[in-house]
C-alpha cells in the first residue's frame, strides 16, 4: 500500500518509510529515521536522529521521539533510539537517543506512554509498560515487562523496574522496585504488593499469596535483606515457586539496593 504524506509535512529524502506509513500535517522526519509498516505519526508531531520505529505504533501530536540526550556527557556522533511495534506515544511525549555514539535506547513493544511523559538516554524499556503523564524515566534506567508508572512519578537514573511491578503517582524512586511489588511515597518504599496487575495479567491465587508471603519476608520480617534472601532460598515453603526465585534473582542483581 502507499505512503500517505501531507504536503505540509516536511520529511527528508533520506528517510525510510515503510509500507502504509501516514504522515500528516506539519510533521518533521529526519533523514536517519526508519519507520516500519502501518505507522502512523500525527499532526506537528517530530521524529529526528537516528531512530528505528517498528511497526503499527502510532505518535500523537506534539510528541518528539529521537531528541538528543540531556546528557552533559555527549560529546558527539550518532547515538540511537529503538523502538518495538504497537507502541502509542501521546501528546508531548519524549523519547531521547542514547548518549554514547555506539549507543542505543531501547523501548520493546506494546507500551503506552501518556502525556508529557519522558524517557532518558540509554533506558531499557521491555513490553508492555503503562507510563502515565507527566512521568519521567531517567537516564540508563531499566523497566522489565508488564510495569506500571503511576501519574507525576520520577525514577532516578540506573534504577530497575521488575516485571509486573508499580510506582504509585507522585512517588520519587531512587532504588530499584523487585518484580511484582508496588512502591509509594517520595522517597518511595515497597509498600505492598501488585495485587491487582497480577491479576490482570493472568496470575492464579495461589501465585499472588506465594508474592505476598516473600513481600512480607523481605520487607516486613525481623530478618535483614541477606538472612531474608537465605531463609527464602532453603527455609521457606516458598522456595520451589518460580516467583521466589525471580525475585531472588532481581535482589541480588541490584546496585542501588531496593526501595
Amino acid at each position: 500500500m502507499s505512503v500517505r504524506v501531507h504536503p505540509s509535512a516536511v520529511v527528508d529524502s533520506n528517510a525510510q518509510l515503510g509500507e502504509n506509513v501516514e504522515i500528516e500535517a506539519f510533521c518533521m522526519i529526519g533523514g536517519k529515521v526508519c519507520i516500519g509498516d502501518n505507522c502512523k505519526i500525527l499532526h506537528h508531531a517530530t521524529l529526528e536522529g537516528k531512530v528505528t520505529l517498528g511497526n503499527r505504533n502510532i505518535i500523537y501530536p506534539y510528541a518528539m521521539v529521537g531528541g538528543l540526550t540531556h546528557d552533559l556527557k555527549f560529546t558527539g556522533g550518532e547515538p540511537g533510539l529503538k523502538i518495538g511495534d504497537e507502541n502509542v506515544f501521546r501528546e508531548y511525549v519524549t523519547a531521547h537517543v542514547a548518549t554514547n555514539a555506539e549507543d542505543t535506547t531501547v523501548i520493546g513493544s506494546n507500551n503506552v506512554f501518556l502525556a508529557y511523559s519522558h524517557i532518558a538516554h540509554d533506558c531499557q524499556v521491555g513490553n508492555h509498560l503503562i507510563m502515565s503523564s507527566h512521568s519521567a524515566l531517567g537516564g540508563h534506567v531499566k523497566v522489565a515487562d508488564h510495569v506500571n508508572v503511576g501519574w507525576g512519578a520520577g525514577i532516578h537514573q540506573f534504577c530497575r523496574l521488575g516485571h509486573h511491578c508499580m510506582v504509585s503517582a507522585c512517588s520519587k524512586l531512587v532504588q530499584d522496585v523487585a518484580p511484582y511489588m508496588l512502591a509509594d511515597g517520595s522517597p518511595a518504599e515497597v509498600r505492598s504488593i501488585n495485587k491487582v496487575g497480577m491479576e490482570r495479567s493472568g496470575y492464579k491465587v495461589e501465585d499472588i499469596e506465594v508474592a505476598r508471603g516473600v513481600f512480607k519476608t523481605l520487607y516486613k520480617g525481623e530478618r535483614n535483606r541477606s538472612q531474608a534472601i537465605q531463609y527464602l532460598q532453603n527455609e521457606s515453603s516458598l522456595k520451589q515457586s518460580k516467583i521466589t526465585k525471580e525475585i531472588i534473582e532481581f535482589v541480588r542483581e541490584s546496585d542501588r539496593g531496593l526501595a
